[in-house]
């Protein structure tokens, strides 16, 4: 198959801004036009995809950030929110699984502090530079995505029920905004507005600022609002009422904070991702794997390639469900699991046949804990509002998460993937214009289980960034939302490139594919044994032999998995690259 590229591979050496909207990715480059740096273009990136994916994120949701200044050892930031002081597995006594949407789930949002702590320690501009497109953009309005309104048409009878506050914001004058039209958030422009306000009447500098900012968000008129709304039964989106586990002391009670990226060397560069609180040490599994079945001797674009990676993701992916969880709460055990030794182990179960069983390890001896999943559309879905905003396993991209990348010309880098808090998730808090996040929906309440739910401990995440260096400089960050396909999308397109020669944009308009043969991660944690789903550009031969070896193939529509972006810099000659997801007719690179 003939590569193929729906746009060139950007490459200049002023600056790169790549991310899932090409509103976001504008913002960025003009951060960098003003003199800002790669960390306040991606800040306020990140408060822009806010307002205008919001299907896809918010600001009661969570980001976890990566980062590499120039010259300096890269990073993880966790913008990840813990789970509230109220939370053990008695709070959902009658369950067998936490919902996926009202406040029950709610975790402690966690986007907002992550990014003003980004800003502050790393970035330049002042505070108000930084929420200004967002403020703009909320208050004077965004053009309104087919996915924002699909979304919204799914959950109007919600809206109009249990959620009239949601339905305030989302049905102006009682129906679905159109596709294309412009909508306007001015609850949320006046949150961020006052927020500004406040933090600048505090006096001082800009670090000053930012921090008098991450003050009023934990402790002042932000957190009264959310205290307050959790304070009385709130409506589920069944209709039945609830009480939040989360208060005024939760959310004054936790800030971001940094520590060592979880690392893997293979083909000569340094992988980096976040630690096991998040699914990030997945991708370097794969790696492991990779290296011990010669994957990258394969084809790139051919079945043998996707029989491989598929059968490798099953293995990697049923560790994670296993044995991964906050390593603050639980001993998890990683070194063991990123072993080349436990690889080989592995490896030696992957055969010419797809496997239709979940096969989890016990690294060093440790016994795995086996998840009750759900068979694939055998659980009830009564509440079109729950678990994630992307619920077509087959890979119709419904909406899901948002990602971006940015590079400027000193080598400073930065991959984040923003999510959670999106439209649907619980009803809109009217004072403030954003719903609260539900990602404690990924914690269990099975006590056998390493990430069962507990008091201040973080939900075991999907969201994924990843950066990679080599010879201690950053040559590229990327990352896709996708919930469980976020590390098997981006590791496809990190194998494409190292392997198969392909340029960046290039790599990401390939044909892609995931397996559903895994736990899900969000509610109702359906699994799908054997199934695999392809793009059918990957062509009418390849599926016919991955169906030969036993893969369950689900052919999907032509251009609809993945939304990966990507940016990149050579060390040697300072020239950056980028690209970004042509899927959906949003993502978009910029730069120059």
């Amino acid at each position: 198959m003939a590569e193929f590229s729906t746009r060139p591979e950007l490459r200049g050496t002023f600056g790169m801004a790549a991310s899932t909207h090409w509103i976001a990715s504008a913002v960025g480059m003009g951060v960098l036009e003003r003199g800002g740096n790669a960390f306040d273009a991606a800040v306020a990136m990140g408060f822009t995809l806010q307002v205008v994916e919001p299907h896809l994120n918010g600001p009661g949701g969570e980001v976890p950030i990566i980062l590499k200044p120039a010259g300096g050892e890269p990073v993880v930031l966790c913008g990840q929110g813990p789970a509230p002081a109220a939370a053990s597995p008695e709070a959902f006594a009658g369950m067998d699984r936490i919902p996926g949407s009202g406040v029950l789930p709610a975790t402690v949002p966690g986007a907002f502090d992550a990014w003003l702590l980004l800003a502050r320690d790393h970035g330049t501009l002042p505070l108000r530079d930084l929420l200004e497109p967002a403020i703009g953009y909320a208050g004077g309005g965004y053009p309104v995505l087919p996915q924002i309104a699909a979304k919204v048409a799914e959950v109007r009878e919600v809206f109009t029920g249990p959620w009239p506050s949601s339905a305030a914001l989302w049905l102006p004058g009682g129906r679905v905004p159109e596709a294309g039209s412009m909508h306007r958030n001015p609850a949320l422009a006046g949150t961020y507005r006052r927020l500004v306000e406040e933090a600048e009447a505090a006096g001082g500098g800009r670090e000053a600022v930012i921090d008098a900012a991450r003050r009023v968000w934990r402790e002042g008129f932000v957190a009264e609002a959310i205290a307050a709304f959790c304070s009385r039964p709130v409506p589920s989106g069944t209709g039945e009422p609830q009480r939040a586990l989360l208060t005024a002391d939760d959310l004054a009670g936790w800030s971001a904070g940094y520590e060592e990226t979880v690392r893997a060397d293979y083909a000569g560069l340094t992988v980096h991702k976040t630690g096991p609180w998040g699914q990030g040490p997945v991708f370097l599994q794969q790696l492991r794997l990779a290296e011990a079945l010669g994957t990258g001797d394969a084809d790139v674009l051919s079945a043998d390639f996707a029989h491989l990676v598929t059968e490798a993701a099953k293995l990697a992916f049923a560790d994670r469900d296993a044995h991964y969880a906050d390593p603050r709460f639980a001993d998890v055990p990683l070194e063991a699991l990123l072993s080349p030794g436990y690889a080989a182990e592995r490896a030696a179960l992957v055969g010419a046949e797809a496997s239709l069983e979940l096969r989890p390890g016990a690294p060093g001896g440790r016994a795995p804990f086996i998840p009750e999943a759900a068979e694939a559309g055998t659980s009830p879905g009564a509440d079109r509002t729950g678990g994630e905003p992307t619920v077509d396993r087959t890979g119709t991209q419904r909406g899901d998460t948002c990602h971006l990348d940015v590079v400027d010309a000193a080598g400073n880098m930065v991959a984040a993937t923003p999510s959670g808090g999106w439209l649907a998730s619980s009803p809109v808090i009217p004072e403030l214009g954003f719903p609260l996040g539900t990602r404690g929906q990924m914690f269990w309440l099975d006590p056998r289980s390493p990430g069962v739910v507990a008091p201040g401990k973080r939900p075991r995440t999907t969201l994924t960034p990843t950066l990679v260096t080599r010879g201690g400089e950053g040559v590229m960050a990327l990352g896709t939302p996708g919930g469980d396909q976020q590390d098997q999308w981006s590791l496809t397109f990190f194998l494409r490139l190292v392997h198969g020669g392909m340029d960046l944009q290039r790599a990401i308009d390939a044909p892609m594919f995931h397996t559903n043969a895994l736990v899900g991660s969000f509610f109702p944690r359906e699994i799908s044994p054997g199934e695999l789903v392809v793009e059918e550009r990957i062509g009418e031969r390849a599926i016919a032999e991955l169906r030969r070896r036993g893969h369950r193939v689900v052919v999907s529509d032509p251009w609809s998995l993945g939304r990966l972006s990507a940016v990149a810099r050579d060390p040697e000659t300072g020239v950056l690259r980028a690209g970004a997801n042509p899927r959906g007719m949003q993502g978009y690179a910029v730069g120059r």
